[in-house]
């Protein structure tokens, strides 16, 4: 039985997880819990042995969870949490600033590791009350935290510098000792028109912004290997080593780890073929009309494909993100009760593009279990990134995350 949780008073230190894994982990300056506006629920007990992967059972047969190249996934080996970084000054917002919102992300993803959660993930928006900058947020979650993932999901390409997203991406993975999942994309529609623009970028002549989020992306995925490319200088302030130069920091492996967050199956069999792992989100183009889940599974299909057509020698991973509530509480079935019937919807992202919103899960935890049971999609991932309402203050939020891993994680294969 997992151990009481307790709660931090404003400045103590919290208990933290052994360091392990990469090298740099022993080295990394250790902080305590920062005062910040929300008091912050923790866990005494290390993550490690609190829970343990479970095998599935069919009949009354015990089956190990693996995963194959192209085929379907046995099980979700990883859960984490998807936030879209939201802050406001309503009364009724635990995140009235930006400072709310950043400091509350860093203690939301320390809890989530506490309770043995596996990712920390956030949505990145220009121009919006929302996280608009990743890497100091990622750097700082990496510095607090020893072994969970910490990504993006997802930087809008369109908008970025590939070079010098290269050095500080690297710079983020090397402080968190190389768990970064950086998820890229073309991105959604955005608060301005044509947001790029201000930024000093737009597509070339024959191109659309797609084109130019693509372009960009391809020109990271050239320079995060470390190979050299740059002339050196004959006479530099500093020694430099020998042959072309590559950007720096480097982070070794980075690389492999770069996702794509497609809306469409053409975009995920593009991201298969570069070499990049697949993030689908709640919502994707409509092809065809069936239900968003069953949707989402044959795009996923189709990537592993494509993977596998392109000659990848490593595994492929999938994500795919869910609202995910379990009713456990009056306070949950006050916030979320209302969504026990809640169905896909259909919308346009602009005039040209329908889209298909799944649904939002809330129920009961049996009922919930049985309702992801038919989602087609989570049964073909290996990731699940649960969105949380994040204004809601990170006490609740790490109510959420711990209702999921307790009563629903294990029926769906976890780890």
């Amino acid at each position: 039985m997992r151990a009481a949780p307790r709660r931090t008073s404003p400045g103590a230190p919290r208990p933290r997880l052994t360091p392990r894994g990469h090298p740099n982990n022993a080295r990394r300056r250790r902080c305590g819990k920062r005062a910040g506006p929300a008091t912050v629920r923790t866990v005494a007990t290390p993550v490690q042995g609190t829970r343990r992967p479970l095998p599935r059972v069919v009949g009354s047969t015990v089956v190990e969870e693996s995963i194959s190249v192209v085929g379907r996934s046995t099980g979700v080996k990883k859960i984490g949490f998807l936030s879209f970084g939201h802050w406001s000054d309503s009364p009724h917002s635990r995140t009235r600033t930006a400072s709310d919102t950043l400091l509350q992300s860093i203690d939301l993803a320390v809890a989530a590791e506490e309770l043995g959660a596996d990712g920390a993930h956030f949505r990145v928006h220009h121009f919006a009350r929302q996280l608009g900058s990743p890497f100091p947020l990622l750097a700082a979650i990496g510095a607090k935290t020893d072994r969970i993932e910490i990504g993006t999901g997802v930087i809008d390409m369109r908008y970025e510098n590939p070079m010098y997203m290269a050095e500080d991406a690297g710079a983020a993975d090397l402080i968190a000792g190389g768990r970064l999942q950086l998820g890229l994309s073309r991105g959604s529609p955005e608060q301005v028109i044509d947001g790029w623009r201000y930024f000093g970028y737009q597509p070339d002549e024959g191109e659309t912004d797609a084109d130019l989020a693509r372009r960009h992306t391809e020109v990271l995925l050239k320079v995060l290997p470390g190979e050299g490319f740059a002339q050196p200088n004959p006479h530099p302030m500093f020694p430099n080593p020998p042959g072309l130069l590559r950007l720096e920091p480097h982070s070794p492996g980075l690389r492999d780890r770069i996702w794509w967050g497609a809306g469409s199956n053409a975009t995920a069999v593009w991201a298969a073929e570069h070499g990049m792992h697949l993030m689908s989100s709640t919502l994707k183009n409509d092809e065809g009309g069936a239900p968003f889940h069953v949707q989402q599974a044959e795009q996923i299909r189709a990537f592993r494909k494509a993977w596998s057509e392109a000659g990848w020698q490593r595994e492929p991973r999938v994500s795919v993100s869910r609202s995910i509530f379990a009713l456990t509480s009056d306070l949950d079935r006050a916030y979320f009760g209302h969504d026990r019937d809640s169905t896909d919807k259909i919308g346009y992202l602009d005039a040209d593009t329908k889209a298909v919103f799944g649904r939002t899960y809330a129920a009961e935890p049996d009922a919930l279990v049985a309702q992801l049971a038919e989602d087609e999609a989570i049964a073909e991932a290996d990731t699940l990134l649960v969105t949380v309402p994040n204004q809601l203050g990170v006490d609740y939020n790490t109510h959420v995350l711990d209702n999921i891993l307790t009563h629903v994680a294990p029926a769906l294969g976890w780890r």
